[in-house]
């Protein structure tokens, strides 16, 4: 977390309220790209009177909902609201939440951290100082970036999050040495639920061109609930047959290739043309974050994978290592920096999911 504040008025009850917030909009998780998941409590006299998150894009945002929430609107000229994004102060599909907290007349306000949304910015903080009210910024801002970490990278670093998924056998391979056939099943249904799960939380799912020909993927949610990624693949030289999974048409699928195939594909399934003379992870990155995809999760191949590594275009790893199986040879896992930490594990049996950062 980039931002730095001035924590040392922060009070236990602060944090205990901005932890509610956070906690709230995790409720949303997977609904709200391209916006981010924010949570909001109303509170008087150390009660809470009102609370809210937002659901999904384009619906009323947290504050909204909060003050909607409040049977007695009166009380709000006595209250506290708490936020774990600093609220907006520009018209998009909806107004801007520092305006209606104005004109709602709560007196106090308590932010986990600044949106940086150069369309915000500061602005809905200084908008609400500028009216009188007393504005505290900086309670439990570690938290609230990390819940939010996709948005803060979209609008930081002008690209989506980046997550880098594969599973691997004890001595680190990701797969069989093949030329068709059935793939390694190195995950159990309990992962593999896990990975749907994944999934679920980002707006785009890559695979390389031979992960999509040996594998045929179909790249949708199975095993969890939730809306389908936007399906991406690699082919530059439009070799791949029409008949794979993933592009029957059942959802939108984009092709990254050298030139058009007019006609090559039904609805529902579009190329985008790269310069393959340049770099092509960039230009993908790139042109995602125009059509304001906010996550990418990258699952294959492994030299694909790799690319993403050595090109340090990535955020986050889910690795899955079955340490029951070995394969002796194959195809080699990515090679992780020794420099990365892992920050947690998850068993699914004999698996151990490593989360890297």
């Amino acid at each position: 977390m980039s931002e730095k504040y001035d924590c040392s008025a922060v009070t236990p009850e602060d944090k205990l309220y901005i932890s509610r917030c956070l906690q709230l909009a995790r409720n949303a998780a997977g609904t709200t790209s391209p916006n981010p998941m924010v949570g909001a409590v109303i509170v008087c006299d150390g009660k809470i009177i009102g609370e809210g998150y937002h659901i999904r894009c384009g619906e009323p945002h947290a504050e909204v909902n909060a003050v909607a929430s409040v049977k007695d609107r009166s009380l709000l000229s006595q209250s506290t609201i708490y936020v774990s994004l600093e609220p907006c102060s520009h018209y998009g599909k909806t107004p801007p939440c520092a305006d209606m907290i104005i004109a709602a007349g709560i007196p106090r306000v308590v932010i986990a951290t600044t949106d940086n949304n150069e369309m915000v910015s500061g602005r809905g903080i200084e908008r609400m100082r500028a009216a009188g009210i007393d504005v505290k910024v900086g309670v439990l801002c570690d938290e609230a970036y990390a819940l939010n970490s996709t948005f803060f990278t979209y609008h930081g670093k002008g690209r989506p999050l980046v997550t880098l998924k594969w599973a691997q056998s004890a001595d680190g391979f990701i797969d069989v040495v093949r030329d068709g056939g059935k793939a390694q099943m190195i995950s159990n249904l309990a992962s593999l639920m896990a990975v749907h799960k994944l999934r679920a939380t980002h707006d785009a799912i890559l695979v390389g061109p031979r992960t999509a020909l040996l594998d045929n993927p179909s790249l949708t949610l199975r095993h969890w609930p939730g809306k389908t990624p936007l399906r991406l693949v690699i082919d530059r030289d439009g070799v791949l047959p029409t008949d794979l999974h993933l592009f029957d048409g059942s959802h939108p699928t984009i092709v990254y290739t050298s030139a058009l195939h007019d006609g090559r594909f039904d609805a529902n399934v579009s190329e985008v043309v790269l310069d393959f003379s340049g770099d092509v992870l960039q230009q993908i990155l790139e042109h995602l974050h125009a059509i304001k995809v906010g996550s990418l999760l990258v699952e294959g191949g492994a030299s694909l994978l790799q690319s993403f590594i050595d090109g340090d275009l990535w955020d986050c790893m889910r690795v899955e290592t079955n340490g029951a199986l070995r394969l002796g040879a194959g195809v080699a896992a990515p090679v992780v920096p020794k420099t990365v930490k892992s920050i947690s594990f998850t068993s699914f049996g004999n698996e151990i999911t490593t989360y890297l950062r």
